[in-house]
């Protein structure tokens, strides 16, 4: 096999022609070239390191996107201390260029503190952005730095007009658009916003929509939403149609689309890759800015010279994703999920003078010092590792690999010695003067409008159960469930319509469950279906995305907050109630330790635990059930899940259900009363909900279930790293917030510690002396947590 290196020797020839190398830092500042009234977007790109920011600063990026070493959604890249980003957001001001800071992770309750220290860091040093995804942040932020510019994380899964009005009301700039958008549906949204608009143009993408995967946190609690994703969609899976890599999607690449996306008006390119090379980011950053100045003058040569770039990029195979909408061709099962040009196969070991080396078919254009990326062919991990020596051989060549690899791994070229190189370093050699860093000031609290105890009490105590199909509202009668739940989705909304004489819940019984996953074709049909359905008397919804509150917006109706918005914290409770918010279902992630701690600021009667369900693990734009078949997928570990069309998009749930049904004793005992069974994904036919409702009413255990996080909570391996103990005080450098409690089998609520057991104003002083407030009774009555103030009687900060 011959590797193509005439791309590369053809550009590095033409710079005088207008063709520049990467690295020569010459195609930077000078934007002059395109002659055209389109607008000229932002090229965004990503710095996960120093050196990366040093290649995207270099290259010619009008702004970059980083995260410190906290609440950002690339945990596993290095990051940036605070510093560094103090020279680095002066550093690049002075070039006349932008920082945006990610802060685009979900925050516990006990968390608070520190969210509270960093956005008051980035508002004193004025940060060019902040892109968020925590509903509570958007009330921190409003009420304590107004002048805070807020950007809307694609984790907010953020992909109609609608949910962009919504933020526009909330003070947002900018809306980084989901991944999984056609350009018609940007263009429309482009047509009915004024915010800034900012879309991804290259890079890795996730195969669920945008913000909507569980899979990594339901593995073991490293969840995407807190930024430690284990990519569990890059796995080798076995199924009736053989081993593959069925949910390991090709990287973005919409450098064709480039003049397309200009003329419909985008505000920004960004470009993905926090965890990559410099050389990556700088190969990137040059081929788009080539053409976004070039494109005018130079149309389809200049469009060439940057595909040639990208070349270069040693990343996956590319797609255009879902950018001719339609159900694209964007996985494939027989490649590894890794980036890189793939070398072959490890066909056997030698040992020459004591070294290992490996035999392989013939590869041209390798040389001594390329790095290369070898899969295990087991699947049980990767390792990166450099070429220290060739030999052609009649039958192949000789590799002299670093590491420990072996037979039958796979081999991938991730980057060339003669690609690498260093660019000027934007940082200071000396951040001697840079000593800006968080106060340990507390947050102050929110005030929760969860209105009167008559409020709490509109919905009746018990079981709610929630099915994905129509015919189930028939089957879930078993499970007696104080009132019926159903996925609204078109299917669905279409099959109520053919069967509204029959259904066994009507009226105030049936409570529509919004979907998450809103894309902006969805107004024309969910509008006049949810007016038609209010009209016959349905008052209870379920919203799960924030365009929800725009399509809501001022109608007479009881609205419950989705597990989707992922109200981890207070701030985040508090943010939805004064949306008009009357309960909550908390996230499908959470534990039992910081449900107990919301339990104690809000009355538990407005919180509606799931108990039982069949998790959403991926939610995929199309239709891939179709694609694969009736088939179940099992991993490494011999863990086994299914998938489930629903015509416009499909979800991945595990065989194992989750359940914490035993628990529900425990629950009431602290004042819940409402929970969710969501059936969903069950199996009506083989008398499931039936054996459901039986154990929910004994409250037995289920044999063969998950706990999710119930029990351990979100891996954090900030924690881990630093030998943090959960029952300290908080402080930004310290502590990751107020106490934590005993695991699951004890009913004493958590944070009962000498620090948190009082109200507003409690803690330490500079001294580190205990600051008593007024003492609370977690025992007290509903009366005195029902007064004129509510539940959370303290005044507003």
């Amino acid at each position: 096999m011959a590797l193509d290196w005439t791309f590369l020797s053809s550009y590095l020839k033409e710079t005088s022609a207008g063709f520049l190398l990467p690295g020569n830092g010459l195609i930077c500042d000078d934007h002059s070239a395109y002659k055209s009234d389109v607008k000229i977007p932002e090229l965004l790109a990503p710095a996960g390191s120093p050196e990366a920011l040093d290649a995207a600063i270099s290259e010619g990026a009008d702004a970059v996107y980083l995260g410190l070493r906290s609440f950002n959604a690339r945990m596993r890249s290095a990051n940036f201390a605070f510093n560094q980003f103090e020279a680095v957001l002066q550093a690049a001001h002075d070039r006349g260029r932008r920082i945006y800071v990610t802060v685009n992770t979900v925050f516990e309750e006990r968390e608070t503190d520190r969210v509270f220290q960093l956005l008051q860091y980035l508002d004193r040093l004025k940060a060019d952005g902040v892109i968020v995804q925590d509903l509570g942040i958007i009330k921190m932020a409003r009420e304590n730095f107004p002048a805070l510019p807020l950007h809307a994380s694609t984790q907010m899964n953020l992909s109609s007009s609608k949910g962009c009005h919504f933020l526009s009301r909330q003070g947002f700039k900018r809306v980084v658009l989901a991944r999984e958008l056609s350009l018609e549906e940007i263009q429309t949204i482009r047509q009915n916003t004024s915010m800034e608009l900012e879309v991804f143009v290259h890079g890795a993408l996730c195969v669920s929509a945008s913000g909507l995967c569980l899979f990594s946190s339901y593995l073991g609690g490293k969840s995407a939403n807190r930024g430690a994703c284990t990519q569990a969609c890059r796995r080798l899976y076995d199924s009736d149609l053989g081993k593959g890599y069925f949910f390991s999607p090709d990287d973005l690449q919409l450098i064709d689309y480039v003049p397309r996306l200009m003329e419909v008006g985008v505000d920004s390119f960004k470009i993905e890759g926090r965890m990559k090379s410099a050389e990556y980011v700088g190969t990137v950053v040059a081929a788009y800015r080539q053409l976004i100045d070039n494109f005018a003058n130079d149309g389809e040569r200049a469009l060439a010279k940057s595909k040639a770039m990208l070349q270069a990029d040693f990343a996956r195979r590319k797609t255009s994703f879902f950018m001719e909408g339609g159900n694209p061709d964007y996985i494939h099962p027989d490649q590894a999920g890794g980036t890189g040009i793939h070398l072959g196969r490890i066909k056997d070991a030698r040992t020459i003078d004591d070294e290992r080396w490996a035999l392989m078919g013939s590869f041209d254009g390798l040389a001594e010092g390329d790095s290369v990326r070898i899969h295990r062919s087991d699947d049980s991990g990767r390792i990166t590792a450099k070429i220290r020596g060739i030999q052609n051989q009649v039958n192949g060549m000789l590799l002299k690999i670093e590491g420990d690899w072996r037979q039958n791994d796979d081999v991938y070229l991730i980057q060339t010695a003669s690609m690498a190189r260093r660019y000027k370093s934007v940082l200071p050699h000396s951040l001697d003067r840079f000593r800006s860093f968080p106060s340990r000031d507390g947050a102050p609290r929110p005030r929760v409008n969860t209105g009167s105890k008559r409020d709490m009490d509109s919905l009746p105590s018990g079981y709610y159960a929630l099915v994905g199909k129509v015919a189930d509202l028939h089957a879930v009668l078993a499970a007696a469930p104080k009132k019926a739940m159903i996925l609204f989705d078109k299917l669905n909304a279409e099959g109520l319509r053919k069967n509204e004489d029959t259904i066994p819940y009507k009226r105030d019984r049936l409570v529509l469950w919004l979907d998450p996953y809103y894309p902006e074709a969805d107004a024309a049909w969910l509008e006049p279906e949810l007016e038609y359905w209010i009209g016959k008397g349905v008052k209870t919804l379920v919203v799960n995305n924030l365009a929800h509150f725009s399509l809501l917006r001022g109608k007479d109706l009881e609205l419950i907050a989705g597990p989707w918005l992922y109200a981890f914290n207070l701030w985040a409770i508090a943010f939805l109630f004064d949306q008009g918010i009357r309960y909550l279902i908390p996230p499908q992630e959470i534990s039992k330790q910081n449900l107990m701690r919301l339990a104690e600021e809000v009355h538990p009667r407005v919180l509606m635990p799931i108990s039982f369900s069949y998790p959403h693990l991926f939610t995929i734009r199309g239709d891939l059930a179709s694609k694969y078949g009736p088939t179940s997928f099992v991993d490494r570990d011999g863990s086994s899940y299914k998938l489930q069309g629903r015509r416009d998009y499909t979800i991945l749930s595990p065989d194992k259900p989750f359940s914490i049904i035993d628990r529900v004793p425990f629950l009431k005992k602290e004042g819940f009363d409402k929970f969710i069974l969501d059936l969903s994904c069950a199996n009506s036919a083989r008398g499931m909900f039936r054996d459901i409702a039986k154990a929910a009413a004994d409250a037995l255990p289920l044999d063969d279930s998950s706990r999710f996080n119930w029990k351990d909570g979100f891996y954090n391996d900030e924690e881990k790293q630093a030998g943090i103990q959960k029952t300290t005080r908080p402080g930004f450098m310290g502590s990751p917030g107020r106490g934590a409690g005993k695991d699951d089998q004890s009913s004493k609520k958590p944070g009962r510690s000498q620090e948190n057991r009082y109200g507003a104003g409690s803690g330490k002083d500079l001294k580190g002396n205990i600051r008593k407030g007024p003492e609370r009774n977690p025992r007290r009555s509903l009366r005195d947590r029902s007064r004129k103030n509510g539940p959370n009687p303290r005044p507003k900060a």
